[in-house]
């Protein structure tokens, strides 16, 4: 009788062969899965690493910069009032006339910011120039560039200082509260120099150098005056746009023996 393939046999290389294909397919399923999973994990971690970078760095910027900028402010500042308890140098000879003090250059302390708004015994120096170096010591600088600030004893001109809205001290950081009828205060080594809030813009391109001219075109001031504009940036955290605030001289007082403040500060 003539023979026949044995189908049985067949049957089953046909079944071995699908069970190593498919065992071949998990395999594969699996070394890919685990790739992917390795990747995620990496990812993951590296995700955690830049959090942890970006708190420190966020810290380092606000806590860190704030507590450098307040312990150099502090000394300049107390280095300011030692010199002002000296007395004044005088010229020889009968008339004994105080010798006029010397220009001042960037970096010195020409007195100090009170601004009872933003909180009792609230004060910043004042310091001259307002490069990044300068205001990174946590003062308040005053412009000498495009426009060369007036002095608060100046018969008329614009006193326009900046300081930092968050980081090195963050001596503006609250400035926004400010609002029109607020009393700002200088204090130099012989006067009081009070000003009250006229105006203040919340928003402006930090390209606007005309905030700080002379006669400010959008603070409504008309005419040359005895004026003071303090500007930082906004919104906080960042340094897209500037705000500005306004005021005008009030009045002048004394500094006395005992360096008592004046009414607006007690």
């Amino acid at each position: 009788m003539p023979s026949f393939p044995d189908a049985s046999a067949d049957t089953e290389a046909t079944a071995d062969a699908a069970a190593a294909d498919a065992a071949a397919a998990r395999s594969a399923i699996r070394r890919r899965s685990g790739a992917l999973s390795t990747v995620l994990v990496l990812f993951g971690e590296l995700l955690i690493t830049g959090g942890v970078l970006l708190a420190l760095f966020v810290g380092y910027s606000l806590w860190w910069t704030d507590l450098v900028a307040d312990r150099h402010a502090d000394a300049v500042a107390a280095k300011v009032r030692q010199s002002w308890s000296a007395p004044p140098t005088v010229r020889p000879g009968s008339d004994a006339k105080p010798v006029p003090p010397r220009p001042f250059k960037v970096g010195d302390g020409i007195g100090f910011l009170h601004i009872p708004r933003l909180g009792k015994g609230f004060q910043v120096l004042i310091t001259m120039g307002t490069s990044t170096a300068v205001l990174n010591q946590g003062v308040a600088g005053v412009y000498q560039e495009p426009y060369a600030a007036a002095m608060p004893w100046a018969a008329s001109g614009n006193f326009a200082m900046a300081a930092h809205r968050d980081g090195h001290g963050a001596k503006f950081h609250d400035l926004p509260k400010l609002r029109p009828g607020d009393k700002v205060v200088v204090e130099t080594r012989d006067t009081w120099y009070v000003y009250t809030v006229d105006r203040t813009l919340q928003q402006t391109s930090k390209y606007d150098v005309d905030v700080t001219a002379p006669v400010p075109a959008e603070s409504g001031y008309r005419g040359p005056g005895r004026y003071l504009t303090l500007t930082t940036c906004t919104p906080e955290y960042t340094s897209l746009y500037r705000m500005a605030v306004w005021a005008s001289l009030t009045r002048t007082e004394p500094v006395d023996a005992a360096r008592s403040l004046p009414p607006e500060l007690r």
